[in-house]
C-alpha cells in the first residue's frame, strides 16, 4: 500500500466520521449557549427561557419561515431569530 493510499484511506475515513457527527443537536433536542449555533444542526439555533432546558429551535428571518403555530423572535445572547411557539413568544 502507498503512501497516497494510505493517506487517501484516512482522509475517507475523517470524512465519513465528520458526516455522521456533523449538524449537532437536533430541532428540540437540548443544548446549552443561547444563541449558539454551532450546536445544533443547520438552520438550528439554541434557545432558552425561564422555565426550560435551552433547546435547538428552527431558525428563521421572518414570521413565514415558521409553522401558522409559531412566531419567529429573536434569540437572547444573538442577532438570531428562531421560530417559537406563539404562546411563548408573549411571554
Amino acid at each position: 500500500m502507498t503512501t497516497f493510499s494510505k493517506a487517501l484511506g484516512v482522509v475517507m475515513f475523517l470524512g465519513g466520521v465528520l458526516a455522521a457527527c456533523g449538524g449537532g443537536a437536533k430541532v428540540g433536542d437540548a443544548c446549552t449557549t443561547s444563541g449558539s449555533t454551532d450546536e445544533c444542526e443547520s438552520g438550528a439555533v439554541c434557545v432558552s427561557n425561564a422555565s426550560t432546558t435551552p433547546v435547538c429551535l428552527k431558525s428563521c428571518t421572518q414570521a413565514s419561515d415558521c409553522a401558522s403555530t409559531e412566531d419567529c423572535n429573536g434569540v437572547s445572547g444573538s442577532s438570531a431569530k428562531a421560530c417559537r411557539p406563539k404562546d411563548e413568544a408573549k411571554k
